[in-house]
């Protein structure tokens, strides 16, 4: 255990952390490396042996008051050495005070309760084949036309903590897809669309009931065409979950939300889409 080093990934490494987590399954967005590089320049680690990484976790702080986990790999051959620990233990102490949240395995679950962490709910993935519209509904709009202001005032509704930073960089990644629909004048719905390893997700999709999200997924599919695409929903939504069952979409696998504080009051019936299981 001795011989591991622990030290920040510069903002040009985070693509080491993301290509092991394609490794892994996760299939990862095209862009995402430069998008979680920006909420916390000091949020992503590295462990290493003789200079050989081995061992990767993230913990970004949003504020003063929250941060996310994520990436919490062990490269096989290197696990139950003791070298997972020492690396979690260094992203927990970069967090301080703050309440931790993370989407976690669920077989993983009384490991991460053995660290403060309760269950607040399950998120499902689901994914699936679909066939774009041909047009677009006419009331719905680029993302990048609504007063941004807007869409932060929303996103507090559905994330626990301010992140317009990373929201200005991850609508307007290369090849990411925004799209708003507007309800006498009020923001009522709006997603983003990005290409992945294989397919694409959405996320984040938000919206006030399931015909605002109806419209904001056909105008994203009418973006992005025929194809694979990923959904990630909380449970507790039955609104969402019944929406992804009317595209044909399966459930392929779940995690657990869970928090090391009180668990956040938010707007989990607006919650179509979760940003990201790595940052939240």
């Amino acid at each position: 255990m001795s011989d591991l080093q622990i030290r920040n990934l510069r903002p040009d490494e985070i693509s080491i952390a993301v290509d092991w987590a394609a490794a892994e399954g996760w299939n990862p967005g095209l862009a995402d490396a430069a998008c979680f590089a920006i909420p916390d320049a000091h949020g992503f680690f590295i462990g290493e042996v003789d200079g050989e990484p081995v061992a990767t976790v993230s913990c970004v702080n949003y504020g003063d008051r929250f941060a996310f986990l994520g990436f919490y790999i062990v490269r096989a051959g290197y696990r139950g050495a003791g070298f997972g620990l020492r690396i979690w233990s260094a992203a927990i102490a970069h967090a301080g005070a703050r309440v931790i949240g993370l989407d976690g395995v669920v077989a993983q679950q009384d490991n991460y309760k053995k660290s403060g962490f309760v269950l607040a709910y399950a998120n499902i993935r689901y994914g699936g084949t679909v066939t774009a519209p041909p047009s677009p509904p006419a009331d719905v709009v680029a993302l990048d036309k609504i007063p941004f202001a807007m869409v932060e005032t929303d996103d507090a509704t559905v994330f626990p903590a301010p992140r317009s930073a990373f929201l200005r960089t991850w609508i307007g990644a290369p090849g990411h897809v925004g799209r708003a629909l507007l309800r006498d004048g009020r923001l009522a719905g709006w997603g983003v669309i990005r290409p992945c390893r294989t397919g694409r997700k959405i996320g984040p999709l938000v919206a006030d009931d399931r015909s605002a999200a109806d419209a904001i997924m056909q105008a994203l599919l009418a973006s992005a065409g025929n194809g694979e695409i990923v959904l990630d929903i909380p449970a507790m939504n039955r609104d969402g979950i019944a929406f992804a069952d009317s595209l044909g979409l399966k459930p392929t696998f779940e995690t657990a939300r869970m928090y090391t504080g009180p668990i956040p009051l938010l707007r989990l019936d607006r919650v179509f889409g979760v940003t990201s299981f790595e940052l939240g």
